[in-house]
């Protein structure tokens, strides 16, 4: 009965270890993905790009046949006689006229209610570089909008990246925190074992365990803001235990030093200066005459009242030609927007050189911590190694009484200081390529 109790009883365990011990494995690349589909700041741009596609299709639209159509009623009111059903009142030298012609005065009936129905269509010929040049500024807003959003996408990268490694780094000092902790305890474990201990030494082992204790508490601290953080900016929820699944390098191959080509910024102003230059020359164009053919067919109808308005057939009339409209005076108001555009294109201009030369001295410098940092790697390596095995002969020394526990805390400190330092250039090593990528891949 017994033996059926602790199977019942492990099985258990075993489900409420598998509800309760669940956690998501997160790797770097999936990071990156989560943090770049949560980004507001990538939504935007990608809005900001459907947005300039759309001014595109506005300015095109220009370029083509423009239909308007039109319709009027009116009835004509008898100043004199506003109650009259007459609404117009003949004037008496009219009647002399007519009867000139052999037309009866009497009979003369001059509808009052008059309705005109007319389409007219136009469709630009030449502008002279008013289209064209607006059209040319857009599209160079489109790929200032397109750059932009590949300059967020980078940033989001780097910053997801960023958040990752950040985490992870607070893992492994959680982890080196708590193996200073647990060496410290080995030494007081091995010293009160001996039955030799110095109440000196006692004492201040018992004080490195109290401030490592507290270390260890600030590094869970840390890890836990860390973690948080990154399930913020992930979209993963708050109570999800997460496993970083990437694992820091233990070798970096070496980055070759290379020019520094391209760039999105570089992009987005050399397209700035495209784009100021083709409003310029589309503002100085609106100085300039305008080609267009001009077609129009209208029909006329009248009638006493307007139930009887369209018993009969009405007049038509229908033109077709070509318009010339010539602009004479605007004050200066063309000239004065051309200037504006040509002053931001020189501004543009000038902060793509600036730009080029930041960015590229950015670059260049992320090459060489780079590869200054892989230098300094294997040494690094190697000091924090006979660190670890300078820790043990010291903790063996202090188990058999040959040694201070002043002596141990030091070697201890200096062997947990090499372990944060060989940690902190691995993460400076992965951040440096993270921002060779960000800058000009």
């Amino acid at each position: 009965m017994r033996k059926y109790k602790k199977m019942i009883l492990c099985f258990l365990c075993g489900i409420m270890a598998t509800n309760y011990g669940y956690a998501l494995d997160l790797s770097l690349n999936d990071a990156i993905s989560k943090i770049t589909t949560e980004s507001n700041d990538l939504k935007k741009a990608d809005a900001n790009v459907k947005k300039a596609q759309a001014q595109l299709d506005s300015v095109n639209a220009n370029r083509w046949v423009n239909i308007n159509a039109n319709a009027s009623y009116m009835n004509m009111v008898n100043v004199a006689h506003p109650s009259s059903d007459n609404g117009i009142d003949l004037p008496p030298e009219l009647g002399g006229i007519l009867q000139g012609f052999g037309q009866d005065v009497s009979k003369i009936v001059i509808p009052d209610n008059l309705m005109m129905v007319g389409v007219t269509a136009t469709q630009p010929i030449y502008t002279f570089g008013k289209i064209g040049n607006a059209v040319d500024s857009v599209r160079s807003a489109i790929k200032i909008s397109q750059s932009s959003q590949e300059m967020t996408r980078r940033e989001v990268a780097y910053s997801a990246a960023d958040l990752y490694w950040t985490a992870k780094m607070t893992d492994e000092i959680v982890k080196l925190a708590q193996q200073d902790l647990n060496n410290a305890k080995v030494s007081k474990s091995k010293i009160t074992a001996a039955g030799r201990a110095s109440r000196g030494n006692l004492v201040k082992i018992e004080t490195d365990i109290a401030s490592k204790e507290i270390n260890l508490s600030d590094a869970e601290f840390n890890r836990e803001t860390a973690h948080r953080m990154l399930k913020i900016f992930a979209g993963i929820d708050a109570d999800e235990e997460l496993v970083l699944t990437d694992e820091f390098p233990t070798e970096f191959d070496a980055m070759e030093p290379k020019k520094l080509t391209s760039s999105p910024q570089w992009d987005v102003l050399n397209e700035q200066v495209k784009l100021y230059e083709s409003k310029a020359s589309s503002e100085r164009a609106n100085g300039y005459p305008t080609l267009a053919a001009v077609g129009a067919y209208d029909y006329v109808t009248m009638g006493n009242d307007v139930g009887h308005m369209f018993e009969k057939s009405g007049s038509q009339s229908a033109y077709w030609g070509v318009s010339l409209q010539v602009p004479i005076f605007t004050g200066g108001l063309n000239r004065a927007n051309a200037t504006v555009d040509a002053m931001n294109a020189e501004a543009a201009r000038q902060d793509l050189d600036k730009a080029k030369k930041l960015t590229t001295e950015q670059y260049n410098t992320a090459i060489r911590q780079y590869n200054h940092l892989r230098d300094n790697l294997a040494n690094m390596q190697n000091a924090r190694d006979l660190a670890a095995k300078a820790y043990q002969f010291s903790q063996q020394r202090f188990g058999a009484g040959q040694t201070s526990a002043v002596e141990l805390a030091e070697v201890a400190s200096g062997l947990y200081q090499l372990d944060m330092a060989l940690l902190n250039a691995k993460y400076k090593l992965l951040m440096a390529q993270e921002s060779v990528k960000k800058l000009g891949e």
